[in-house]
C-alpha cells in the first residue's frame, strides 16, 4: 500500500623523480622510435585502441591504465613501484593476436611475459621476455584471447614500469552486426524527465513492446542507455509511441559528457525504425528536438545491436572480495539528529543500504567534505563502490594511503551525476578516502554504501546471504488454500490480524477477524462493510504473516478476485521484516505485488518504497488492460532475487525491477533482505479518494490461495 511520503531534511602524491639528461633523451629515443617502426605485420589491425583497461596498480591518477592504449604517444600508465605488475586490456570480443608492441618510457621492464586469455582470469603465455633493454619491443606472438595482458616481473630501475603505448594487432573474431542481441537490455537508463512514475525510462530498455518511456512536453528532451562497456554499435532501433520525435539525433559517448552525433534526421515518421549507425561508446543517447505532437516523446522500445557478441564483466583480478565491511571509518564531520539520526561514518561501511552517512548540518555543509576508512592493513585497490544520497558530490576523488596523513589519488571527477558509481582504480594503501570537493546542492555529502574492493587488508568477511532461487520456483515453503469450512476464521498459525485504523487518510477501521471468513467453497472472503466501529463509518479486514513467516527472495503469488466500486483499494504486498523490529517505514523497503482501485478495474499496478522513492514517487508500473479485473480470478505474483523483480499477472510480466537500474537511476536497492506478506481491503484514502453512492457494500474481495515458493 501507497503510504505517506517522508521527506527528510539532509544532504545530507608522490611525484616522478625528475629525468636526467641522458634518461630524457632516451625516452625521446625511444619514443620517436616507436613512432617510427610501427606493426611489423601490417596487415593485421590494431585491436587495442580505446578498449577497456585494467592494471595491477598506478603511480597515481596522472598516469592511469587508459593512457597506454589511448593513441597519444604523450600519455602514458606507470605502476607502483613494485613487482609483479601488469596491464590488460579487453578486446571486446575473441581475437587471434599476432604482435604486440611495447613502448617503455625510461622506467622499463627487464622481464616480462605477454598473455592471453579468454576470461579474464585463466591466462596463456605467448611470449616469455628476459634481458629486457626498453625503448619499443615489437613482438610476434600466436595465440587467441579475448583478452591480452602484459605481466613484468623484474624492473629495469628503482621505480615502476611506465608504458607510452601498449598495442595489439590482430585479426577480431567479432564481425558482421549482431541483430539478434540487444546490448541495452535491462541496462541502466535515465532520462531528461519522465512524464509520470509509470512510464520511467527503463521501460523502453526492458524488452517488453507494452511498457514505455515518456518524456515531459517540451523541447528538447533525451533518453540514455550506459551499455556496462564501451561497444561497437552499429544499429538502433526505436519503436516510437504515437508521441514521436520529427527530429532526433542518436549520440555515442565513452564518458557520457561528451557527445558524438552517429544518426540525425529532421522528418521522422515515427513508428518502427532501423538505423545503421557506424561509432562506439559505453553510453548512447536519443536525443529529441522537435515533437510531432503538443505531448512529449515516448518510446515502447530501444535496441542497440552491436558488432560481436556482447561482453559480460570479466571476474575481479587477483581474488578481489570487499575489503571495507565493518572497518573503523572517520570523517570531517557527520550529523545525528532528527533529519539524520546516527549518519555516523560507520553507517557506509554496513552493507545496509538504508543507513548512511552525512556531513553535519552545523558545520559540514561545506567544501570539501571526505569519509575515509581503515582496512586494517595494506591492500591493493582495484575497484571501489559508492551509493550517493541526493546531496552527493559533483566534484570528488578517491584516495589512498599508508598512514591517513599523507593521500595518493586513484581516482578523480568533476562531473559525477550521483546515484551508484562502481568505479575501476588502482592503489595501494591501509586507508581509503573519498574527498569531496564541490557539492551538488546547497547541503552536504552524503553516501548510503561506500564499498572497497581488491586484495590484502584484514576483510571481515559480511553475512551469507541465501542463493537465488531457479525460476520456476518449484519448491513450495508457504501455502494457505483457505479450503476450511464456511465461516471459518484465517489460520492463526499463518496469519495475523491486524486491527485498526490504516494510513493515508483511509476511512476504514479493521476489525479484529469480524470481516474475514472462509466461504466453504476455497477462498477466504475479506468484506469492507459500511458500519460504524473504531470511529469509522466503514469496516473492514487486514492481515499478515509477520511473526508467522518471512521470505527472502522465491516467487510469491496469490489468486484473487478484486471488488469494483469507488473508494475500494484491495492489495496483496510485503513489508521488510525490520519493520517489526523498529525501523520505520520506508526504511524497512515495501513490496506492491498489486493494488487496484475498484473505481477503475483495468488497471494494475506494482511499486517498490524505499528511502529515495516513495510515496507518490515510488518506482513502479501501471498496467491497463482489456478485461476487467473484478470480473474474475486472477494471478498477482513477483520473481524476485538478488538482482531484481519480476512482477506478473496470470503469468504475463507487467514490470521488471532492476537492482542495477533502480541504484543508477532512483536510490539504495533495500530489499535484500526477509519480507511478510500482507492482504487487506481498503476503504477510501488520498489515492483511491471516498466512496459515493454508486459503491457497492459489502465489497468483497476474495482470496482463492497464497503461495511462496523457492
Amino acid at each position: 500500500m501507497n503510504r505517506q511520503p517522508v521527506r527528510t531534511v539532509d544532504p545530507p602524491t608522490r611525484t616522478r623523480r625528475r629525468l636526467t639528461a641522458a634518461a630524457l633523451a632516451a625516452t625521446l629515443l625511444a619514443t620517436l622510435t616507436g613512432l617510427a617502426a610501427g606493426p611489423a605485420q601490417g596487415a593485421d589491425p590494431l585491436l587495442s585502441q580505446g578498449r577497456p583497461v585494467t592494471a595491477s596498480s598506478t603511480q597515481s591518477a596522472a598516469f592511469p591504465a587508459s593512457a597506454a592504449v589511448d593513441g597519444d604517444s604523450g600519455t602514458r600508465w606507470s605502476s607502483a613501484a613494485a613487482d609483479p605488475q601488469w596491464l590488460s586490456v579487453d578486446l571486446g570480443a575473441a581475437a587471434t593476436v599476432s604482435q604486440v608492441v611495447l613502448s617503455w618510457e625510461a622506467a622499463y621492464a627487464t622481464a616480462y611475459q605477454v598473455q592471453v586469455s579468454a576470461d579474464g582470469a585463466t591466462w596463456t603465455t605467448l611470449r616469455a621476455v628476459t634481458g629486457g633493454d626498453g625503448g619499443v619491443d615489437t613482438l610476434a606472438v600466436a595465440g587467441t584471447g579475448r583478452y591480452v595482458r602484459v605481466t613484468t616481473t623484474a624492473r629495469g630501475t628503482a621505480y615502476g614500469v611506465s608504458l607510452w603505448e601498449f598495442q595489439v594487432y590482430g585479426t577480431s573474431t567479432a564481425t558482421g552486426c549482431d541483430t539478434t542481441g540487444n546490448a541495452a537490455l535491462n541496462r541502466p537508463a535515465t532520462a531528461s524527465s519522465t512524464e509520470n512514475a509509470a512510464l520511467p525510462a527503463s521501460a523502453a530498455v526492458d524488452g517488453n513492446p507494452g511498457t514505455r518511456w515518456s518524456s515531459a512536453a517540451a523541447d528538447p528532451q533525451w533518453l540514455r542507455v550506459d551499455l556496462g562497456v564501451e561497444r561497437a554499435v552499429c544499429r538502433v532501433d526505436l519503436t516510437w509511441e504515437a508521441a514521436y520525435a520529427t527530429a532526433y539525433q542518436v549520440q555515442l559517448s565513452t564518458d557520457g559528457a561528451t557527445w558524438t552525433t552517429v544518426y540525425a534526421t529532421t522528418t521522422g515518421t515515427g513508428g518502427g525504425q532501423q538505423l545503421t549507425v557506424t561509432g562506439s561508446g559505453r553510453y548512447l543517447r536519443v536525443l529529441g528536438t522537435a515533437r510531432a505532437t503538443a505531448y512529449g516523446y515516448s518510446l515502447w522500445e530501444l535496441a542497440v545491436r552491436t558488432t560481436g557478441t556482447t561482453p559480460t564483466t570479466p571476474p575481479p583480478s587477483g581474488g578481489d572480495v570487499l575489503l571495507s565491511y565493518g572497518k573503523p571509518a572517520t570523517a570531517s564531520s557527520y550529523q545525528d539528529d532528527g533529519a539524520c539520526w546516527q549518519c555516523s561514518p560507520a553507517r557506509a561501511f554496513d552493507l545496509d543500504p538504508a543507513s548512511r552517512w552525512a556531513t553535519s548540518p552545523t558545520t559540514g555543509w561545506v567544501d570539501p567534505g571526505w569519509i575515509s576508512v581503515d582496512l586494517g592493513a595494506t591492500a591493493t585497490v582495484h575497484r571501489v563502490v559508492l551509493q550517493w544520497d541526493p546531496a552527493y558530490a559533483t566534484a570528488y576523488q578517491i584516495q589512498t594511503s599508508t598512514d591517513a596523513t599523507t593521500w595518493t589519488t586513484i581516482y578523480r571527477t568533476t562531473t559525477n551525476p550521483g546515484f551508484r558509481q562502481d568505479l575501476t582504480v588502482s592503489g595501494t594503501g591501509r586507508y581509503v578516502r573519498m574527498y569531496g570537493t564541490a557539492r551538488s546542492n546547497g547541503y552536504g555529502y552524503s553516501l548510503w554504501e561506500f564499498q572497497v574492493y581488491g586484495t590484502g587488508g584484514a576483510p571481515t568477511a559480511p553475512p551469507a546471504r541465501p542463493a537465488d532461487p531457479t525460476f520456476p520456483a518449484t519448491t513450495l515453503v508457504f501455502a494457505d488454500e483457505f479450503d476450511g469450512p464456511a465461516g471459518a476464521r484465517p489460520d492463526a498459525a499463518r496469519w495475523t490480524v491486524d486491527p485498526g485504523t490504516g494510513q493515508n487518510n483511509e476511512l476504514q477501521y479493521y476489525t479484529d477477524n469480524a470481516n474475514a471468513a472462509m466461504n466453504g467453497a476455497g477462498q477466504l472472503v475479506m468484506e469492507a462493510r459500511r458500519e460504524n466501529a473504531g470511529g469509522r463509518a466503514y469496516t473492514s479486514h487486514r492481515m499478515n504473516t509477520g511473526t508467522k513467516f518471512q521470505v527472502q527472495y522465491g516467487r510469491i503469488e496469490a489468486r484473487i478476485r478484486v471488488p469494483k466500486g469507488t473508494g475500494l483499494w484491495p492489495a496483496f504486498w510485503m513489508m521488510g521484516g525490520d519493520f517489526l523490529t523498529g525501523r520505520p517505514w520506508p526504511y524497512n523497503g515495501e513490496i506492491d505485488i498489486m493494488e487496484i482501485l475498484g473505481r477503475d478495474t483495468y488497471r494494475s499496478y506494482t511499486t517498490l518504497h524505499a528511502p529515495a522513492y516513495n510515496g507518490g514517487g515510488g518506482y513502479g508500473q501501471e498496467h491497463v488492460w482489456t478485461v476487467d479485473l473484478s470480473a474474475d480470478f486472477h494471478v498477482y505474483a513477483v520473481e524476485w532475487d538478488s538482482r531484481g523483480m519480476r512482477f506478473l499477472v496470470d503469468g504475463t510480466q507487467v514490470f521488471y525491477a532492476s537492482k542495477e537500474t533502480v541504484e543508477t537511476t532512483r536510490g539504495p536497492w533495500v530489499f535484500d533482505h526477509p519480507f511478510y506478506l500482507i492482504l487487506n481491503l481498503a476503504v477510501g484514502g488520498d489515492w483511491p479518494g471516498p466512496p459515493d453512492a454508486s459503491t457497492p457494500f459489502p465489497a468483497r474481495m476474495l482470496v482463492d490461495y497464497v503461495r511462496v515458493y523457492r
